[in-house]
């Protein structure tokens, strides 16, 4: 008679008739042995799930942004406030994005070749992409895009970067993009989103701005915009993105809540009641009132420089390097840093800043082996023929004419540079400098301050983009209005290498002549760069981000979003391939 395999008793069955079959002293060994090979396998089985299991991004959850202020145009040619560019940066997609490690890379273009001359993009575009309404994006949108930017009749705050630039069509699926001097940084405005031409091209110059594509738009992003929510007044307080998997992206995290709040009391508001897990508008002053055991706070720096700008031709006492040279030992930028933005900020002591950290100039200001910076600046004041009088005042003859070491420091009126010009008056007045500062409205200190280049010493801050382009601002072409050279530089060497730099299509080289430039132009003392402000990034810990490098504005967070997570699962590998 067979015995059928239901029937039949398991091995462990087997094991514990044969226990409770063996003699009382045996079956108490028994027993202790068999516990014993469960818990060791047990133990071997967690052991090894620890050391080759790993956590895994799966699809799935929410989370919602906070921004400060109301969106009306979510679209890439007039996006001009950070709500616009935040959106906009979800819903589109450009021909370039910005890498986790802060390089440009293809996204809509599947390739884009550079001419030997430097003058002409052959640009192919990967042919399965779609907007949000499943038609095909070809060079078509991409061309109508770019002109449209070039419309002087639309007014995009893009257009200066697009002057002078041909877009040709060349295949449903090819462009190329014609400039006409050769110019490396050119490339960075390829992260232009793409529109849809069969929506918007049949609109009017004039009516564009008015289009209802503007706050119910269509691109080709990670997201695309499901609905929209309006408060009493009909302006839009709250999106609802879906992820868009049709573009071979798949993001990870299913849906996007943005959140629109009127000012920043209504967002603190929010983020105490939980209803917020994400914002990038808290202002320095406030962030240490909010990051607590459910946020995390990320801070990059952005490519903002700030520095004070000497003009040589208005004082005679700063032609004497020794001069400008004490001035800058004398200033604490972490002093600085924590009075104006409360610790969010990042020193910096030459153009380039943290371009290539590896390639700047060590800074030498936080040598205090030689002594505090204002006996260091104090020493080399005296090596160079400077006397205090009996004021307190550094004096010395210059031009055969006695010259007292004072300055006066000219600014904006706005808080942050409030606070930057009482803590540096403060801090050359500790080494006997006198200092007199002037303030003005933003519109005053450019039309009557910056143009006519009518100031001693200048604290401003340089929006120098990702490529950090030094030729506007540090080129002897460019020392008159309305070139940015404002302290009036001129240095042959450094013209060559910000020539260079502008034209050179190896990445490697153009740094390195930027680098060259740089620690010139800080040997040289022209300016004392001060410091860049961090980007400041509040993030619920339920979020797992990408790395964000070299971002040039707050919405470059987003680049990466695809890749961003709440949800994961632990897997080993060979099972996660299998997911995937």
């Amino acid at each position: 008679m067979k015995i059928s395999s239901e029937e039949s008793p398991s091995v462990i069955d087997r094991f514990l008739n044969l226990i409770e079959s063996a003699s009382s002293s045996d079956r108490f060994l028994l027993r202790i042995a068999f516990f014993a090979v469960i818990s060791t396998v047990i133990w071997l089985a967690f052991s090894l799930n620890q050391e080759y299991s790993e956590n895994t991004p799966t699809r799935g959850g929410s989370f919602t942004e906070g921004i400060i202020g109301t969106p009306r145009f979510i679209n890439p040619v007039l996006a001009l406030t950070r709500a616009d560019q935040d959106v906009t940066a979800l819903v589109y997609s450009g021909l370039m994005k910005i890498s986790s490690d802060g390089t440009l890379v293809n996204d809509v273009a599947e390739s884009i070749e550079l001419s030997n001359d430097g003058l002409t993009y052959d640009v192919k575009l990967r042919t399965d992409l779609k907007f949000h309404d499943y038609t095909p994006l070809t060079a078509k949108d991409v061309i109508y895009t770019l002109r449209l930017i070039q419309d002087p009749d639309l007014k995009s705050p893009l257009r200066g970067n697009w002057t002078n630039v041909s877009i040709v069509e060349v295949g449903d699926y090819e462009l190329k993009i014609i400039i006409k001097e050769a110019y490396a940084p050119f490339i960075e405005n390829f992260t232009i989103g793409i529109m849809p031409a069969h929506l918007w091209s049949s609109l009017p110059i004039d009516q564009l701005p008015f289009s209802q594509l503007n706050t119910e738009p269509i691109g080709s992003g990670s997201f695309s915009v499901v609905s929209a929510k309006r408060d009493a007044s009909g302006l839009i307080n709250h999106y609802t993105l879906n992820a868009f998997r049709e573009n071979s992206t798949d993001p990870k995290i299913n849906t996007i809540e943005l959140a629109f709040y009127q000012n920043e009391e209504l967002l603190l508001m929010a983020i105490d009641k939980k209803e917020i897990e994400a914002t990038t508008y808290i202002s320095p002053e406030k962030l240490g009132g909010v990051v607590s055991s459910n946020y995390r706070l990320i801070e990059k720096p952005l490519p903002r420089n700030f520095a004070i700008f000497f003009n040589q031709n208005r004082n005679a006492a700063l032609r004497d390097k020794a001069a400008r040279e004490a001035l800058t030992i004398s200033l604490n930028r972490d002093e600085l840093i924590k009075n104006a933005l409360h610790g969010h900020g990042v020193p910096i002591y030459g153009p380039t800043a943290i371009l290539q950290p590896e390639l700047e100039s060590k800074d030498s200001t936080n040598d205090t082996e030689n002594g505090t910076p204002t006996e260091r600046a104090e020493s080399i004041l005296e090596e160079a023929n400077w006397v205090k009088n009996s004021a307190g005042l550094w004096e010395k003859k210059i031009d055969k004419e006695p010259v007292t070491l004072s300055i006066t420091l000219r600014t904006s009126n706005a808080p942050l540079f409030e606070e930057l010009v009482k803590a540096i008056a403060k801090q050359w007045k500790a080494i006997g400098v006198e200092v007199t500062t002037e303030q003005f409205e933003q519109t005053g200190l450019v039309q009557s301050v910056i143009r006519p280049r009518d100031f001693e010493a200048l604290l401003f801050g340089l929006d120098m983009n990702r490529s950090y382009d030094l030729y506007p601002f540090w080129h002897s072409s460019q020392q008159n209005d309305p070139g940015l050279n404002i302290a009036q530089y001129a240095n042959v060497k450094v013209d060559e290498l910000l020539t260079t730099a502008r034209t050179e299509q190896s990445e490697p080289d153009r740094l390195k002549a930027l680098s060259e430039a740089s620690k010139i132009i800080t040997a040289e003392s022209p300016a004392i760069y001060l410091f860049q402000p961090a980007f400041t990034y509040l993030v619920s810990d339920k979020i797992t981000v990408t790395e964000m490098q070299n971002i040039g504005r707050p919405a470059d967070r987003f680049s990466n979003v695809d890749e961003w997570h709440t949800e994961s699962d632990t897997l080993w590998p060979i099972f996660r391939n299998k997911e995937m």
